[in-house]
């Protein structure tokens, strides 16, 4: 690991004007937050991130979790991924957050990782993860080692030819569902950006993952109040019970009148470089039959949501396995 030098901040401009001279808010970055520290330091170690200065905002008051007036959330960024997920109103207004989050990681990273820090959860892609191979995301302009490698669990939605690597969150899938919003505070001041423009395509770009710029930082995540009644599910699948990453996931929500779906919002994990959303393939099944009798128009939104889909060799079963996912979800939460 790199030496590195330390700062603690407990005052928000006092954060934001120490990391304002970095040279990249992206991979790389010569000055970085830190927060629970369970992907970045992991990184360090690997020499994948080589920090000359991490800046503690661990002393920042952005750990509380409150209702909002239209019955939504305002979610911290320093609020840790267990105490989100076992938090009484997540779990009962919000199911498909909490079962995103408690189905990643362990109990002991979620009792460390914050929801600021999720949101920017690095890809598990092995050769990002290791010096020795061409990464586009980790060094730009070497080549991408993973199109003609192991790429059996990497993305086949979003993907370019200088990039393939998927996004590892759960926690983020639901979100995209729930439409969250991202407040950042910059040296420019405060902004919100929806979570659908916060993470950026690989293109010919890879190491830019997000809308941050040097100084940003995420304090807080807003969810919106759901319709009465609406009800939600996450699904994952992947290689074991626990501690894994997934193959392929949905979070799906939907509002239903009697047997009949009002509305309905879903976006898929394991698949993409980033959660994968597509309106158009939601459309399909509003003002449709739920449950058992909703399979034929379930499928077609799956197909819709799969197209454009690009599978390699060693991942192609995805394409199939994530339209069955779905699916599956939405015929479990709307029947």
């Amino acid at each position: 690991m790199k030496l590195f030098a330390y700062s603690k901040q407990n005052e928000l401009q006092g954060a934001v004007a120490d990391t304002a001279s970095a040279r990249t808010a992206q991979q790389g970055a010569d000055i970085r937050y830190i927060a629970g520290g369970t992907t970045l330091i992991d990184l360090m170690k690997l020499n994948v991130e080589t920090p000359d200065k991490l800046v503690d905002i661990t002393g920042l008051p952005l750990d509380k979790i409150e209702t909002t007036s239209d019955g939504g959330l305002c979610i911290g960024a320093m609020v840790r991924n267990s105490d989100l997920a076992s938090h009484p109103y997540v779990q009962s207004h919000y199911p498909v957050l909490s079962q995103a989050i408690l189905s990643g990681a362990s109990a002991q990273l979620r009792n460390k990782a914050t929801t600021g820090g999720n949101l920017l959860q690095k890809t598990r892609c092995v050769y990002y993860r290791d010096t020795a191979f061409a990464c586009n995301k980790r060094e730009p302009g070497s080549g991408c080692a993973a199109i003609d490698g192991d790429h059996r669990n990497l993305a086949i939605l979003g993907t370019s030819e200088h990039c393939i690597a998927s996004n590892p969150s759960d926690m983020n899938v639901a979100l995209m569902a729930l439409e969250a919003q991202i407040v950042i505070e910059g040296k420019d001041g405060k902004r919100i950006v929806p979570i659908a423009d916060f993470y950026t395509l690989p293109g010919d770009t890879p190491h830019i993952e997000t809308v941050l710029v040097p100084g940003d930082l995420i304090t807080h995540v807003i969810v919106q109040g759901l319709a009465p009644g609406a009800r939600s599910l996450y699904l994952k699948l992947r290689d074991r019970a626990s501690y894994e990453f997934a193959v392929s996931s949905a979070a799906v929500i939907v509002e239903m009148h009697g047997d009949t779906i009002n509305d309905a919002r879903f976006a898929m994990g394991g698949i993409g470089t980033k959660p994968w959303r597509v309106a158009e393939a939601e459309q399909i099944i509003k003002g449709k039959r739920g449950g058992a009798d909703g399979q034929a128009t379930f499928k077609a939104a799956a197909a819709r949501l799969l197209q454009g889909a690009r599978p390699l060799k060693e991942n192609s079963f995805k394409v199939e396995l994530a339209k069955r996912c779905l699916v599956h979800a939405l015929t479990t939460v709307s029947s």
